[in-house]
């Protein structure tokens, strides 16, 4: 492998990290830089809705990396550090401190960044994000047993840091747009689910309805319904949603559209570019349009592809979405791709808190939940991979073997 190549990587993020790993386990000699705006070390974000918000995970367990892992794989890692212009006909990168730095190859792994409130009061103390390590840390602080939280948005941030905050014993509300928590992913029935789910532990539900302003002295006391209420908070989470980090890719002339657009070996509009993680709308061979994903799993996995690309091994970035969810005492992994659906199919029984759920589009299933059922994440994945028509009564009966639905019928 060549020694005097540089690679560089923008964004010491799960992606980032996974991928200057990557570069070296395949033998590259060159050098490895990892550029990060946090001054922390790579960590995985999943955690900081659950167990790192509540106090029960430490940084070492989210990190990506050992603290000597960079050192020893002689990985220039640089926390605290801005990428503030990229040149792509030069092929440098500046650094916020003046620097210039050339690169052979670059990895753009840059994520994304909270949507912010654009209301009255949005900019009073109290009211927090939960992105960053940072972001966390001040959450953890700010709420009690005696705080009154109110969560904006009933997607998966919002609907976590609900239920984190409950089991840290906060009186909690949660305010969401839609008739159900997550229902623009999992649709009605199940977001359902977790409608009741939250009832049932006691956060104080708000559907259907907006948030007009926000009001206080300095710092939050009450939040403004369109409907005319107020709720009483000290503290306020928003999780509306996030917006991909382009800026750089932007002003660079790069390709975009919903993020930095890449083939499905990652590559950018410019040679030598790739982008990787939630920045990535990336061409997925098996559904053949553009995907991006703000999952884990894809920052987890697209690093590593990045980097093979970026050493000259041709290789397409065609896994199937997976996330996964912990709330109270209901985990679930979710598989597949369904932005729309014909029908969702259960196996077992939603009111007992374990079953599969199907989404359905013509006649083949598209993605899969299951739900404190912890055997069935290979038998749902070869049933996705096969793409096969499926039998709506075995599939919703739970003595049919998922195994054999994904075989072809004989004859």
């Amino acid at each position: 492998m060549p020694t005097n190549q540089t690679f560089v990587i923008v964004g010491a993020s799960l992606a980032g990290a996974k991928a200057a790993e990557t570069l070296r386990d395949e033998g590259f000699g060159g050098r490895v830089v990892l550029i990060g705006e946090e001054d922390a070390r790579p960590y995985e974000r999943p955690p900081l809705s659950k167990g790192y918000l509540r106090g029960e995970k430490g940084f070492d367990a989210v990190a990506v990396h050992s603290a000597d892992f960079y050192d020893a794989h002689d990985i220039d890692l640089r926390t605290s550090t801005s990428v503030t212009a990229l040149e792509v006909g030069s092929s440098e990168v500046t650094l916020d401190s003046g620097e210039r730095l050339g690169y052979d190859r670059l990895l753009l792994a840059t994520g994304a960044t909270p949507r912010r409130l654009s209301i009255p009061g949005a900019e009073l103390a109290g009211v927090h994000y939960l992105r960053s390590l940072v972001d966390a840390d001040e959450l953890r602080q700010a709420i009690t047993a005696e705080s009154r939280v109110v969560v904006i948005g009933a997607g998966w941030i919002g609907a976590e840091a609900a239920a984190s905050a409950r089991r840290l014993g906060a009186e909690v509300a949660m305010v969401e747009l839609a008739s159900v928590p997550l229902e623009r992913v999992l649709g009605p029935l199940v977001g359902a689910i977790y409608r009741d789910l939250h009832i049932e532990h006691g956060v104080q539900l708000h559907l259907g309805v907006g948030v007009d302003s926000l009001r206080g002295t300095g710092s939050v006391e009450e939040v403004c319904l369109s409907d005319g209420s107020l709720l009483p908070a000290d503290v306020v989470v928003v999780g509306i949603g996030v917006i991909p980090r382009v800026e750089l890719a932007q002003a660079a002339g790069l390709e975009l559209d919903n993020g930095i657009v890449v083939d499905e070996h990652l590559a950018a509009s410019a040679p030598g570019v790739f982008a990787a993680g939630d920045v990535a709308n990336a061409f997925h061979p098996r559904y053949g349009t553009r995907v991006r994903l703000e999952h884990w799993s894809a920052a987890l996995n697209q690093g590593p592809v990045a980097a093979k690309n970026m050493l000259g091994d041709p290789t397409a970035y065609d896994r199937l979405p997976y996330f996964f969810s912990d709330q109270y005492d209901l985990g679930m992994e979710y598989r597949g791709w369904a932005p729309i659906w014909d029908q969702v199919v259960f196996r077992g029984d939603p009111a007992t808190r374990e079953f599969i759920a199907f989404w359905i589009r013509d006649g083949r299933v598209r993605a899969a939940m299951n739900a404190n059922i912890w055997d069935a994440g290979e038998p749902i994945e070869a049933l996705l991979l096969s793409g096969l028509p499926i039998d709506l009564v075995r599939l919703a009966d739970p003595d049919e073997s998922l195994a054999a639905l994904a075989v072809p019928a004989k004859g």
